[in-house]
């Protein structure tokens, strides 16, 4: 039995070599089993930005049995555009406010 796996954007923009992969030899791989994916994935891991198998959506019309995925955040780039873009909305108070809170 062979498995699919298709490679996520998150997973290609949080590692390097998952990218290079992708570039040379496509966003598709097949493997033997779940165990061999997930050791590949392992593999891309080393070294670089965390990826790991995930089971695809049973409603999902794409022939894929797995994803590579990964968290592709960086939470100080976000919280950077958070404060840009409470500044630029004109927004002066330095601390965030929760929905019914006092003003």
């Amino acid at each position: 039995m062979s498995v699919v796996v298709a490679v996520k954007p998150s997973a290609r923009k949080r590692n390097a070599k998952v990218g290079r992969l992708v570039f040379e030899d496509g966003s598709r791989h097949a493997f033997e089993s779940r165990a061999a994916a997930e050791r590949w994935a392992d593999d891309l891991s080393a070294g670089d930005g965390h990826v790991w198998v995930a089971s695809a959506h049973p409603r999902d019309s794409d022939d894929a049995d797995l994803y590579l995925v990964s968290r592709a955040t960086n939470a100080k780039l976000e919280a950077a555009y958070d404060k840009r873009r409470r500044r630029l909305r004109g927004d002066r108070a330095p601390e965030q406010e929760s929905l019914g809170g006092e003003p």
